[in-house]
């Protein structure tokens, strides 16, 4: 704002000069009449010249007269000695000057030009100096200096990451407190490099650290460093640290490294490339001939595998804080600072929320908070629900409800058949996760769907878990076999995850008895573009037969599997097919109702809902007390399907 209206009093001010010298020219030539000599000579042979200014002697001299009505006149003399006795006798009032000496206004008149054009020079010199997106300005780092009047996040703040937030408040210690460190012989560390998953609040952290810290924190994101000028990338990289040795003890922030710090040789362009070129002056200015006392370096990514590693040695990154996804005790205390200001219905159990949201991170169960009260909002209710929770919870996890998608009768059924064979295989078998729910109703890009949630957080998976996967995955296909004896195109996305996971258990993860603890297929990974492009056959082709016969047997396995428990139990999977095509969802403990042969539940009417929803806001409104901490703020991420 200062800068726009510097900006704004100046062309103001540039064009009063500008008007004001026009106006003075104009008036000039509008009252002054040029006249060759021999007119005023007859003019004043009349008696009408009532003063002169003579400037100069002898040819050429410059006269500026007045005639009695008042009008100026301009003339130019030839060489006469008696002008000016025959001016005398006419009584006209004579004043002569020096040829060298002029009136201010002439001297106005003939620098005012110059000036402006020195003004309007000074002005683009100021511009090309300038920040931000100004002419010529490229080479200047976009950091943000945070201010103390922004709106503080602090570690109160955060939740679900408490080893993190314990290694980042040392860091904070040592800014505030270098002494307590340095007389032991420690030293400040340069770097500290934030890794995990989408979502998962590195950025959150930064922003708690620069709240916690009482030193000035520069915020750049990884992007703004590259542009189209060679040489611009390290440019900025020098001027923003620069910037920090100012401004030392200070935090240097970049989010998404990525973007300049990937693996040095993997370009697909020429020898020359400008990325790393600012990558090579990045780790020049962490740890190079020069120290940066007292400048820290916090860096966020979720792609630390295709970081250059002169990047990741220590002396540039020293600490290494991993931001995993939130546990059990985490996604609980996420959920109650998201539900702070939300009013909720007394069947509303968070803990039961962040139990059977395993891989949910901090962004999904805002996004699943939001939901909720979205869905309540829409209903008109007063309070938010469990239903509302659940709701929102299989549209993250499922997608959104298509109804007005048309099936046919025919399709309908078949749907239902296949759903329900893999919610039966997933009941009878004890390996499987849990059934969370099975719905007919299309979702996403499925005409269908059966989820199961595991209850637990699972960080790896042993050989039965996989196994009974590629079972439950066969269950839908099996199904149609046997119910209608026909095979639909419905199952190729089962087909291809069970080939998936008996090719894995083969190749990556040694579960075959028949090839061995070994793994097959060397990755070849374009770390210029981040992803794996092709998978190196390491292995001769007798091997290869072999894998493909093995991952056939693991899928048959699983089919053989699936199968016999479906033929066993052909009256219970018509009684779930029915229950789906008359009910269109059904939940674990339907389900579980169904297979003991118990009759289902009747429904609430929308009736009784509408007045379950009046007690509960009454009974709400009343026990509600002030607001807890406000909401943390997470950036949005993606939700791991199980």
């Amino acid at each position: 704002m200062n800068s726009t209206m510097k900006n704004l009093m100046f062309w103001m001010v540039a064009a009063l000069v500008i008007f004001l010298f026009w106006s003075v020219s104009s008036r000039i030539q509008k009252n002054e009449r040029q006249l060759s000599f021999s007119d005023f000579m007859a003019q004043l042979d009349r008696g009408h010249v009532a003063k002169v200014v003579i400037t100069g002697t002898g040819a050429g001299s410059q006269i500026v007269g007045e005639f009695k009505n008042g009008q100026s006149i301009r003339t130019y003399a030839p060489p006469m000695d008696n002008l000016v006795n025959v001016m005398l006798e006419k009584g006209v009032e004579v004043t002569a000057r020096d040829a060298n000496s002029s009136s201010w206004l002439s001297h106005i008149i003939s620098w005012t030009p110059i000036v402006i054009m020195i003004a309007f020079l000074i002005f683009f010199m100021r511009q090309m100096q300038g920040s931000g997106n100004r002419a010529l300005s490229f080479g200047k780092s976009k950091a943000k200096l945070s201010s103390s009047q922004q709106k503080k996040v602090t570690f109160k703040d955060v939740a679900g990451v408490d080893e993190a937030k314990e290694e980042l408040r040392e860091i904070i210690d040592f800014l505030r407190e270098p002494q307590k460190f340095q007389k032991l012989g420690g030293r400040i560390p340069k770097g500290v490099l934030l890794m995990g998953p989408p979502g998962t609040g590195k950025t959150l952290l930064a922003r708690a650290i620069s709240g916690e810290a009482n030193v000035p924190f520069f915020s750049i994101s990884g992007s703004d460093f590259v542009e189209m000028f060679v040489g611009v990338g390290a440019s900025r990289v020098r001027d923003l640290f620069e910037q920090g040795k100012k401004n030392a003890p200070c935090i240097i922030f970049i989010d998404e490294i990525d973007a300049v710090g990937r693996h040095r040789g993997a370009g697909l362009g020429g020898g020359h490339d400008e990325r790393e070129q600012t990558l090579n002056q990045l780790l020049v200015e962490m740890d190079g001939f020069e120290s940066n006392e007292g400048v820290i370096l916090i860096a966020a990514t979720n792609r630390p595998d295709v970081l250059d590693p002169a990047l990741l040695r220590p002396g540039r990154f020293d600490r290494r804080v991993v931001v995993s996804l939130p546990d059990v005790a985490g996604r609980e205390g996420i959920l109650k600072v998201h539900t702070s200001r939300i009013p909720l219905a007394n069947d509303v159990d968070l803990m039961i929320l962040g139990r059977g949201t395993p891989g949910f991170s901090g962004a999904d169960l805002a996004n699943l908070v939001n939901e909720a009260a979205l869905n309540a909002a829409r209903r008109g209710q007063k309070v938010v629900k469990m239903d509302d929770f659940e709701e929102a919870k299989d549209k993250v996890l499922m997608g959104a409800e298509r109804r007005s998608m048309i099936m046919s009768d025919e399709e309908k059924r078949s749907t239902a058949i296949h759903e329900a064979g893999h919610a039966l295989v997933a009941a009878f078998l004890e390996d499987s996760d849990p059934i969370h729910k099975v719905t007919i109703i299309p979702r996403g890009m499925a005409l269908g769907v059966t989820m199961l949630l595991p209850e637990t957080d699972r960080l790896s998976h042993d050989k039965k878990y996989v196994e009974a996967r590629i079972a439950v995955a066969m269950g839908g296909r099996l199904a149609e076999e046997l119910v209608l004896d026909q095979l639909t195109t419905g199952a190729h996305d089962d087909l291809e995850k069970a080939t998936e996971l008996a090719r894995k258990m083969v190749c990556e993860w040694g579960m075959s008895e028949k090839m061995g603890p070994l793994t097959f297929g060397r990755k070849e990974e374009q770390v210029f573009l981040g992803r794996d492009i092709a998978r190196h056959q390491d292995y001769s082709e007798d091997t290869a037969v072999r894998i493909d016969q093995e991952v056939k047997r693991i899928v048959s396995q699983g089919y053989e599997r699936a199968k016999a428990l479906l033929t066993d139990n052909r009256e219970i999977l018509a009684n779930v097919a029915e229950a789906l095509l008359e009910r269109e969802v059904l939940d674990a403990e339907d389900v579980k109702m169904i297979i003991d042969g118990l009759p289902l539940k009747e429904r609430e009417s929308k009736s009784d809902e509408m007045v379950r929803d009046e007690t509960d806001a009454k009974e709400t409104e009343k026990e509600r007390t002030s607001p807890l901490t406000p909401p943390i703020l997470q950036n949005p991420g993606s939700v791991p399907q199980s």
